[in-house]
């Protein structure tokens, strides 16, 4: 296991960061302290997320449910919110995509 903490702290900001998921989750995991379903999280999501965004200066989420989707979860938005719609589909076209926001 490694500590988020430990990775913003080891590399520096020119490394380029790629989340993948659904961003599928409770919306007060990502919008409270304590919002986690799995265990007690003394900081919302969005305070480690914008952590990693301070951090790091290039960042996107490939996100592998059809986009079509996305706009029926108020977490899917939060999350590419955060992330300065940098959210990319999980297809040929959104993988250039993504990795043409990161070259730029």
């Amino acid at each position: 296991r490694i500590d988020t903490f430990d990775i913003l702290h080891k590399y520096t900001h020119d490394y380029k960061v790629i989340f993948v998921g659904d961003a599928t989750m409770a919306p007060y995991e990502i919008t409270h302290a304590g919002g986690s379903v799995e265990h007690w999280n003394e900081e919302a999501g969005a305070v480690w997320m914008q952590r990693v965004l301070d951090t790091f200066a290039k960042v996107i989420w490939i996100n592998p449910t059809p986009q079509d989707t996305w706009e029926y979860s108020t977490s899917v938005a939060l999350t590419q919110k955060l992330v300065e719609d940098q959210m990319y589909p999980l297809t040929i076209s959104g993988i250039e995509q993504g990795m043409n926001s990161l070259t730029k």
